[in-house]
């Protein structure tokens, strides 16, 4: 069976790529990072669904002392309330330095290790809060990045990083992970790192909008059917 690296943070997008995987036909093997963040119960509810999906994983424990995030250092307030409007245009505080590109790397190294063809990363550019690691031009610089860099590249065994969610809104991901089966009750998607999602933060407003957007867009259809 061909395997895939799946970026798994526990939250609505990763959990949807990983179940967008398992329906493509891959054995999947999940990363899952515990870098200092204040939500750890993310990893929690990512380790739930992994098994949950009879997939392999890994936690990988990695510190940033330096990074001047919001997610990673409790003196940082996590904004609240911001507007919907703003959230991709300007870069937040829970932007934690280079992200990505350090978990992209682990994963390709899991990945080569392991003899994967595919990262699955649940990326998002509609509905997300301005991270600039996040949009297609970097996906695909790091992707030729790495397929420079590994034996299993320079050999013409090219590693490519999956998108599923990229061009998707909150909305769309969700109608996908829905006919996908995709238990969402058991995400976990609040910045905070509180018992109870704060309702609040950047995080939990996109996923309320696009539970509001996707329950708008197909309880009249439901209604019609009656």
């Amino acid at each position: 069976m061909k395997k895939a690296i799946i970026l798994l943070s526990g939250g609505l997008d990763s959990t949807t790529a990983l179940f967008y995987a398992r329906a493509k036909g891959y054995r999947c093997f999940c990363v899952i990072f515990d870098y200092g963040q204040r939500h750890k119960k993310e990893i929690k509810a990512a380790v739930r669904l992994a098994n949950l999906t009879g997939s392999g994983f890994n936690i990988v424990k990695i510190k940033l002392p330096w990074s001047n995030s919001a997610l990673t250092d409790r003196k940082i307030r996590v904004p609240a309330g911001r507007k919907l409007k703003d959230m991709s245009s300007e870069i937040p505080v829970t932007y934690v330095p280079a992200r990505n590109t350090i978990f992209l790397s682990f994963a390709a190294s899991y990945a080569e290790s392991i003899g994967a063809s595919k990262i699955f990363i649940g990326a998002n550019a509609l509905d997300y809060s301005g991270y600039p690691d996040c949009r297609p031009e970097y996906i695909r610089a790091y992707e030729q990045m790495i397929n420079l860099g590994t034996k299993r590249g320079v050999e013409g065994k090219r590693l490519k990083i999956e998108t599923p969610l990229i061009s998707m809104t909150k909305a769309e991901i969700i109608r996908l992970g829905t006919k996908l089966r995709v238990p969402y009750g058991l995400t976990w998607s609040c910045y905070s790192g509180g018992k109870y999602p704060c309702g609040i933060c950047d995080s939990c407003r996109l996923r309320e909008k696009g539970f509001a957007e996707f329950l708008a867009a197909t309880l009249p259809s439901r209604k019609g059917k009656d």
